[in-house]
């Protein structure tokens, strides 16, 4: 086998998945099909090498250009769903305090403060959480193949043997209501990280409130 060819073609679509997914002027949608499409290139010409006979290099370039437009396909198709899903949740969670956006990975991310699901000390879900956690749940079930993770966090007060079972608890208690919903709990995973991470000062009362939050990640398979 020839492999300048592949060679060729393999540097050219790493090349324009590093360059084009790492463009300043784009939005996360469009570097996931833009890295999308190079992951794609760079498959489609090994495979096509692999099975060229003896036109390495011609079927490498073919099987570039078709990989590239199917992994280009895989990133919109998964972005209009990431979008069209976060729409939908930030309509249920409107006026509850929680937080919903597309992560720098490209998955959905619902941060829920204890304001708006906990009682201080406690990992019962407030009333307030259940059209937010419906509509999860909903989107869960349309789509069999995303995957969760919840992780629960607690502000500094207190101690890690107090802190880490709460934020665990606090995972769990979200959990169970999914499973409640439908969600298979094989799909779900949960941890507690007590303190660690915090995303404010928990010198302030308001920072202590942000810090106590759980965090949960939907991602799906592309």
């Amino acid at each position: 086998m020839h492999h300048k060819p592949l060679i060729v073609a393999l540097a050219a679509a790493l090349a324009a998945a590093t360059s084009l997914g790492g463009c300043a002027d784009m939005n996360q949608s469009q570097r996931s099909t833009a890295q999308g499409a190079g992951i794609g290139a760079a498959a489609g010409a090994v495979l096509g090498a692999l099975t060229a006979g003896g036109n390495t290099g011609s079927s490498a370039m073919q099987g570039a250009a078709v990989g590239a437009a199917l992994g280009a396909a895989g990133g919109y198709l998964w972005n209009r769903h990431l979008e069209q899903q976060k729409q939908q949740m930030q309509a249920a969670s409107a006026g509850t305090g929680v937080q919903v956006s597309q992560t720098a990975d490209n998955r959905l991310k619902i941060n829920v403060p204890a304001d708006a699901g906990f009682a201080v000390g406690s990992a019962a879900l407030s009333p307030r959480l259940a059209p937010v956690l419906a509509q999860l749940a909903d989107g869960l079930q349309r789509n069999p193949s995303e995957t969760v993770q919840i992780v629960g966090y607690t502000d500094s007060t207190g101690s890690d043997a107090i802190n880490v079972p709460l934020s665990r608890s606090r995972a769990r208690s979200v959990r169970d209501d999914l499973v409640a919903r439908g969600v298979a709990a094989s799909r779900i995973t949960t941890a507690g990280m007590g303190a660690a991470d915090p995303v404010a000062s928990n010198a302030t009362a308001a920072g202590r409130a942000m810090n106590r939050r759980v965090e949960i990640f939907v991602a799906y398979p592309r």
